[in-house]
């Protein structure tokens, strides 16, 4: 175990407290893409299929089809879709539903921001830390005085744009991250929308859902 964890201290020993820091942001951002990850395996988002093939059988007439095929899904905004069904008869079903809807898609863009932070955060830390590191080198080049040795100088500055390198290498996969939970968080709003459209058209037109 020390054995694995040893060239990890060595490079924060060498980065000093800013590498600490971003190592640990590292492992909080990748604990949080894998938490999103099951989460959104367990809502079963992106997987619309059987409550596209519902929403064509109610929006054709055919209810008794709707509800076979709902009964197969397993999506997080199925309960939003049977609801509708059920309530298609009432002239303020839409407002409901779209409160439903918003209500089942908020908790799973929890911690969207807490990776938005990290995103942005890294590079200014990776910076800060070469700053620090530059400042080192620097100081101690003057203290060297007429007894410079260029390789100590070269040294010094490898180490300080290291913390750069592990800013960018930190913000990168979670921007990346970002963007796909996001797109699809956005492309579930628009399926809801376009449920609720087709859900709330028997109660404006008065055509019998049945």
């Amino acid at each position: 175990m020390d054995a694995l964890f040893e060239p990890v201290l060595q490079l924060v020993a060498l980065g000093g407290p800013v590498l600490a820091i971003l190592l640990g942001v590292s492992v909080v951002a990748l604990a949080l893409v894998l938490l999103k990850l099951w989460q959104h395996h367990a809502a079963h988002v992106g997987r619309r299929g059987r409550l596209q093939r519902a929403l064509e059988c109610w929006d054709a007439g055919d209810a008794n089809g709707a509800a076979a095929e709902l009964s197969k899904s397993r999506h997080f905004l199925k309960p939003v879709i049977e609801l509708g069904m059920g309530l298609s008869d009432r002239d303020d079903v839409s407002d409901r539903l779209e409160s439903e809807a918003d209500r089942r898609i908020t908790p799973l863009e929890g911690g969207f921001r807490v990776l938005d932070t990290i995103a942005q955060l890294s590079p200014l830390l990776g910076l800060l830390g070469t700053v620090l590191g530059m400042i080192e080198a620097f100081q101690a080049l003057q203290d060297a005085g007429d007894q410079v040795d260029p390789s100590q100088l070269a040294g010094g500055i490898w180490v300080a744009l290291m913390t750069t390198a592990a800013g960018l290498s930190v913000a990168m996969p979670a921007s990346v991250a970002l963007s796909w939970f996001e797109g699809r968080i956005d492309a579930e709003r628009a399926f809801a929308d376009y449920a609720i459209s087709i859900l709330t058209i028997p109660a404006e037109t008065g055509r019998d859902g049945a």
